[in-house]
């Protein structure tokens, strides 16, 4: 089999392939386009957009662990306003999808970025990190708040037509629920799954590794729980499943959608391969051919018991 297909729908949106570059790995794009070519890739998904800039968290603020990375980063930016003056002319010239990533640390700031971007023809999808402190609410992670959550979506849904993928944390007792309850209030898909908690000591000083103490953990070591979560959502909602966490080579991809996930994201390898991407790309339709299979969708959700 010469020809397959590797298209996918999220939604409305429609990609040349399933495989995405993570918020918060790739920058806005510019810096990983001298290395790698971003019109092969499905999507770009840009980092973190908040209404102000944010400097993030002092450093240290990343930890390399065993088989993934700690980082507390902060959610640092350059803020609504110059992401549109400096990096919209940028990502207008890129022959792929972009997908614009929002951070906030209220409901009112959430609605005010997507209200603002909303009509730049440029981006084509939002990406809701729920997983971000409320301010008004004592520091509470929204993604940790099934109601938060929902009232998020429920607000975002009627400011846009675009579709509106949620990033869902893995810090819950039911990941499900939580997708449930944003395909009920009219999201798009899901993202599954944000990092996980972690920290890391020097035995020595005795000091944490980071400055936050916490940061998220990413890379290899969570994708068994990546793809749990990813399972977990697949088996009960009808949403389409993003998945995302430690995917390092195109048999990582490979075995997210065979859980459920309909696309994918690449995230902490880019760090250490940038041209991961198209590696993953080509070893999918490598594989695909292999496998007799002459479209990639259906190999969604295709495991056996």
């Amino acid at each position: 089999m010469s020809d397959v297909n590797l298209s996918v729908k999220i939604g409305s949106l429609e990609l040349k392939n399933p495989v995405m570059l993570a918020s918060g790995t790739v920058g806005y794009g510019e810096e990983i386009s001298r290395i790698v070519d971003l019109t092969q890739v499905g999507a770009i998904i840009t980092k973190s957009i908040s209404l102000e800039p944010r400097k993030g968290n002092p450093p240290e603020r990343i930890w390399e662990t065993s088989s993934g990375m700690l980082n507390a980063i902060g959610l640092a930016n350059i803020g609504l306003k110059r992401f549109v003056d400096e990096k919209i002319p940028f990502l207008e010239k890129i022959n792929t999808t972009v997908i614009c990533n929002i951070a906030a640390s209220s409901f009112d700031e959430y609605a005010e970025c997507v209200k603002s971007l909303k009509d730049i023809e440029t981006i084509k999808a939002f990406e809701i990190n729920v997983s971000c402190p409320n301010v008004k609410d004592g520091g509470l992670l929204f993604g940790n708040d099934i109601n938060a959550v929902r009232e998020i979506t429920s607000l975002l849904r009627p400011i846009t037509d675009k579709p509106l993928i949620i990033k869902l944390s893995p810090n819950t007792a039911s990941i499900k629920d939580f997708a449930q309850a944003v395909k009920e209030e009219g999201a798009d898909a899901v993202s599954a799954i944000n990092t996980l908690v972690g920290t890391a000591f020097n035995i020595y000083t005795r000091k944490p590794r980071i400055k936050n103490i916490t940061g998220g953990l990413s890379g290899p070591a969570i994708k068994p729980v990546a793809l749990a979560k990813v399972l977990e959502i697949s088996r009960d909602v009808d949403i389409p499943v993003i998945g995302v966490g430690g995917i390092s080579s195109w048999e990582d991809a490979a075995e997210f959608i065979i859980a459920g996930a309909s696309a994918v994201q690449i995230g902490t390898a880019n760090f250490v391969n940038p041209k991961i991407s198209e590696e993953v790309i080509e070893g999918l339709r490598s594989y695909c051919t292999a496998m007799n299979i002459s479209d990639i969708n259906d190999l969604v959700a295709s495991y056996t018991l």
